[in-house]
């Protein structure tokens, strides 16, 4: 049986299932989590340490959690490795600290056939946008069925397609993940997150010309498809890291959304 190592686990977030836990009982101090949508297609995620984006990225995922889903798709951008075109994960399970994912492969092999420009590219097995999302899943859903997209060199549009075919079954959650402004000063990163943050709650396609986003494309991708098929967006949380490091001078921002009707 072919296993998904976790890479950024002792760094990204706890090796530990004692230690992570103490991280989400941190998390859920805060009692404010409220879904006023009948059904949650997408939650936006950020994707850093859980140090900085933990408690934005918790707020989405429990307030998913709510909802019944048989299915949790997460999709990320590559941040090492150059490719054209995502990347569809096809080991047999996914390694987390809370225990191991199931790998959905007959869904995984489904989205191959129906795409030619996804593929399997063993090189994203080292990509953390979607590894640090793996324990939320474990933690909120249990043995619920997994896959993970890895996106290269691709555009919105034909992200959006792929996003089209997932939410078609309802009870599939789309997981969207994506950090905001990277290594500006708090003041300036606040100015440009507001322009992503500003896209998001008015679906707003142009804006996000101007936004600055590690996973833009998917950004614009969950947009396109909240546009056209008339969803609402909610955003839940924002921050940057100078909320935790108190470095002002080079700070990356997180904002986590919900995505539904």
């Amino acid at each position: 049986m072919s296993i998904r190592k976790s890479v950024v686990s002792g760094s990204f977030y706890p090796d530990n299932k004692k230690e992570l836990l103490k991280y989400f009982e941190k998390f859920n101090k805060t009692k404010d989590y409220k879904n006023s949508f009948k059904n949650i297609n997408a939650i936006i995620v950020p994707h850093a340490g859980y140090i900085y984006s933990g408690f934005t990225a918790n707020k989405a995922y429990k307030i998913a959690s709510l909802n019944n889903y048989k299915r949790v798709v997460v999709v990320g951008p590559s941040h090492k490795f150059w490719f054209s075109g995502a990347s569809v994960c096809f080991y047999n399970e996914y390694e987390t600290p809370f225990g191991n994912l199931k790998i959905d492969l007959e869904y995984s092999k489904d989205l191959l056939n129906k795409f030619d420009f996804l593929s399997f590219q063993d090189e994203c097995s080292f990509e953390h946008s979607t590894e640090v999302q793996a324990p939320f899943v474990k933690y909120y859903f249990g043995n619920i069925d997994f896959v993970e997209i890895v996106y290269g060199d691709i555009d919105y549009f034909s992200l959006e397609k792929v996003f089209d075919y997932i939410l078609k079954s309802k009870d599939t959650l789309l997981v969207v993940s994506s950090d905001l402004s990277h290594f500006y000063s708090q003041q300036d990163a606040m100015k440009l997150d507001l322009i992503c943050l500003n896209a998001i709650i008015n679906k707003d396609l142009k804006a996000f010309e101007n936004c600055e986003a590690c996973g833009k494309v998917g950004l614009e991708a969950i947009i396109e498809y909240s546009i056209k098929n008339n969803l609402q967006t909610k955003l839940l949380h924002y921050c940057t890291s100078a909320d935790i490091s108190n470095d002002k001078t080079r700070v990356v921002g997180y904002t986590s959304a919900i995505i539904g009707e």
